[in-house]
């Protein structure tokens, strides 16, 4: 009787398959990890505008910062001088975040989200 040791071409294709299988699953919930982690950042961004915004209104002179051509402005006043949001975030996309602004004392800014529902996000002025 003569014994092998090697494996044969059917058990070779069926531990491929089950290998194309695992990746496939983890390559989707990687993804699926993605933008979720996205939009936990398009919150997180949105709620940091939001406060320097409320910080702005209270330390300006009572009204919020007017953006220009529907983006985020700066935000950072000249009686007192006070730069509160340098650097405004931008969606990980790359996009900046859109911005309707009806008069100084009111705002919403507003953004997509890619899994959660509903798919817009938006946060407006608290005062």
């Amino acid at each position: 009787m003569k014994s092998s040791s090697a494996f044969t071409l059917l058990e070779m294709l069926i531990v491929l398959g089950i290998i194309a299988i695992i990746i496939s699953i983890a390559s989707v919930s990687y993804s699926t990890a993605q933008k979720k982690s996205r939009d936990a950042r398009r919150k997180s961004d949105l709620k940091l505008i939001q406060s320097s915004f409320e910080q702005y209104y209270s330390l300006c002179g009572y009204q919020y910062p007017v953006g220009s051509g529907g983006a985020v402005p700066t935000v950072g006043c000249t009686s007192p001088v006070a730069i509160i949001l340098p650097t405004v975030p931008v969606d990980p996309r790359s996009t900046p975040y859109p911005m309707s602004v009806s008069t100084s004392s009111t705002y919403t800014i507003c953004t997509t989200l890619e899994v959660e529902t509903p798919a817009s996000y938006c946060l407006s002025n608290q005062q």
